[in-house]
């Protein structure tokens, strides 16, 4: 029986292991080009948009080579009036709003509290979306962070991000001068750019939220509307590249990934690496140095918080 034996140094060639290859080779290790504009259409008090955070950021970890990503804001809530605001879904005030939100929390367990609605209403969603338009003609990558913040304080936390106090704080925590950023917003630029993302989003066809838009070079595209499993995305992604099969990267280290999202729920971390709800916490511990997150609840839902 013939071995390879790898431990074998050629002191002629300098190599130490299997022989055979060529002295020098020319190799490519680029990422693939990204031909796709992927259109992202939501607003900030979007519930759903909100359970759509695991699986759409389990999509953008593997395969966001493939896609340049730009968030949308739709305008869902522009004001209260006199009359029914959604009457087809049954929201005429405010009210109505919260056992709809905790709803789609309990079904798809990205925790949702919603009792504001009665006692702290949100009047708008325009003025955290203005926000994060401004944001985002800095800096996209902030502008997103921006929108996953006020996601985190208006959903599991309960403020209210029409606020101006509220998205001062939160803007400031970003690193940013809130105050000036805020106002800003309120000014006509602020106004003049959710204009402009309201007449993209019309122009893409988007009425309902979330709706991801995918557009390739040649201008054609598939419109996956609502929050759908993973498959749907990666067969959306396939079918505008003209590609049978895509080559996924690996799921990020979950150390990588608290230190980049900072606060994660166990929904976002089942989807991410394929576990089960009773195994979160044993896979954080095997994951995560000692000392380095908090394990905290809310509305029966434990998140892992980076300290």
């Amino acid at each position: 029986m013939e071995h390879n034996n790898n431990m074998v140094c050629n002191p002629e060639t300098g190599v130490c292991g299997p022989a055979g290859e060529d002295d020098m080779q020319v190799i490519d290790l680029s990422k693939p080009k990204k031909t796709v504009d992927l259109y992202y259409v939501t607003d900030p008090i979007c519930s759903h948009c909100w359970a759509l955070e695991p699986v759409l950021r389990r999509f953008t970890e593997q395969y966001g080579d493939y896609f340049n990503v730009k968030a949308v804001m739709g305008g869902l809530l522009e004001k209260w009036g006199d009359g029914p605001v959604d009457p087809a879904n049954g929201i005429s005030g405010p009210a109505d709003v919260a056992g709809h939100w905790r709803e789609v929390g309990e079904q798809t367990r990205m925790p949702i509290d919603g009792t504001l609605w009665y006692d702290n209403p949100i009047h708008s969603s325009y003025p955290p979306s203005r926000v994060f338009k401004v944001i985002q003609q800095q800096n996209e990558a902030l502008a997103d962070v921006f929108l996953r913040r006020v996601r985190e304080a208006v959903f599991p936390f309960n403020q209210n991000i029409a606020e101006k106090n509220v998205l001062i704080e939160i803007v400031n925590k970003l690193g940013l001068d809130g105050e000036w950023i805020v106002n800003e917003a309120e000014s006509q630029q602020g106004e003049e750019l959710l204009n402009e993302d309201f007449k993209l989003a019309a122009n893409l066809g988007a009425r309902g939220f979330p709706t991801i838009i995918m557009v390739n070079e040649d201008n054609q595209g598939v419109k996956i509307v609502g929050g759908r499993p993973l498959e749907f995305y990666i067969s959306g992604l396939k079918q505008v590249m003209d590609k049978d099969e895509l080559e996924p990267n690996q799921q990020p280290k979950l150390s990588k990934l608290l230190e980049q999202e900072e606060l994660l729920f166990s929904k976002e971390i089942e989807v991410m690496y394929d576990l089960e709800q009773p195994d979160v916490t044993d896979f954080a511990e095997e994951e995560l140095a000692s000392g380095a997150y908090d394990v905290k609840e809310i509305l029966d839902e434990r998140y892992f918080v980076k300290r």
